[in-house]
């Protein structure tokens, strides 16, 4: 039951993830998450560092997406200044965004991995549409509340998956 929580990469941050690999994989498109994924809950747009991480990615074809439960005013200027298609007010863990995203690219889903800081409305969501799941460390501590709740059953499944030998907080594989 808890296997479907359990990330295929598990990395410290979006900076460490091995994008040549995953290109070398035929991955074609990442789909992101945004608060403390990207960047914290607290900051309004991106900075040099990551704009720089996106103009390499795009640089070697792959096709960005930052899908988020936030509302459209936080996810805007993301889209703007990193180039990249969006979608906000998501409902993850629901599936809806993540299928319009695989329908209209007509990508296979081996081709498409998620990047997210959640094991619920990321790696979960990721491995319900057999997409590859990156699991980062949240790089932020403040959350909304939705957030907040949903770290409450994660630590329940971390727990879970760490009795089982299947994951453990702090031991990244690629």
């Amino acid at each position: 039951m808890f296997d479907k929580f359990v990330p295929d990469i598990y990395t410290k941050s979006i900076y460490t993830i091995d994008y040549k690999q995953l290109k070398k994989n035929k991955v074609k498109c990442l789909i992101f998450d945004l608060n403390n994924t990207m960047v914290p809950l607290t900051v309004k747009s991106p900075d040099k560092k990551l704009i720089d991480l996106f103009e390499e990615l795009k640089d070697m074809k792959f096709k960005i997406y930052i899908v988020s439960n936030s509302i459209k005013k936080r996810v805007e200027p993301f889209k703007e200044k990193l180039c990249v298609d969006s979608s906000y007010l998501s409902m993850k863990p629901l599936l809806r965004k993540y299928k319009k995203i695989f329908n209209i690219n007509k990508f296979k889903d081996n081709e498409i991995a998620c990047i997210g800081d959640e094991l619920i409305n990321d790696v979960w969501c990721a491995n319900r549409m057999n997409f590859i799941s990156i699991f980062v460390n949240p790089i932020g501590t403040k959350e909304y509340i939705p957030t907040k709740v949903g770290r409450l059953f994660e630590n329940f499944i971390i727990n879970k998956l760490t009795e089982k030998k299947l994951f453990r907080k702090g031991k990244y594989y690629d």
